[in-house]
């Protein structure tokens, strides 16, 4: 596989998506980050905390998080420049889209068939939509193309913007 068949996006939207999705996930993470906190505050040396089971597990997910919402910043961003998403409200589908094609699923399971509490799954479920629609917004206005005078798969099989034949003056 070539990279030249990846579409390509602007890396400050990568970077500043990555930062956006990074806090809203580190938000569902706080209570992990909290309980490892009061046990580093409660264990008798730095060295020992390091060593803990908690320590390793706090860093793993903080770094994972970190590495995914990456890829979703850019993949999300990819999408946008693919289907030549120019609007927040088209941004906002897209965005929708995302949503229920990844994350409404397991919502419905976990509702209906896990029978986990409202407020839970409430919550994980706004964050996911901050996480898809809020992103999509986000890269939206911010924007994702490298060159946005190029939109070469926006209008590919579609009649030219500019002057015509027929219509020139």
């Amino acid at each position: 596989m070539s990279l030249h068949y990846l579409p390509p996006v602007k890396p400050s939207a990568i970077a500043l998506g990555t930062i956006f999705n990074h806090a809203t996930e580190l938000a569902i993470m706080t209570p992990l980050f909290g309980q490892t906190y009061q046990r580093a505050k409660l264990s008798n040396s730095k060295e020992e905390f390091i060593k803990s089971r908690e320590a390793t597990s706090a860093v793993m997910a903080w770094g994972s998080s970190l590495v995914g919402s990456a890829l979703q910043s850019y993949g999300i961003g990819a999408l946008i420049n693919a289907t030549g998403t120019l609007s927040y409200r088209g941004a906002a589908y897209l965005g929708g889209l995302i949503f229920a094609a990844t994350s409404a699923p397991g919502f419905i399971s976990e509702m209906f068939v896990e029978k986990r509490a409202f407020e839970t799954v409430g919550i994980n479920v706004l964050a996911k939509l901050f996480e898809t629609v809020g992103l999509s917004v986000f890269l939206t206005w911010w924007g994702t193309r490298t060159n946005p005078f190029e939109y070469a798969s926006a209008t590919s099989g579609s009649p030219s913007l500019g002057r015509t034949g027929w219509r020139a003056e």
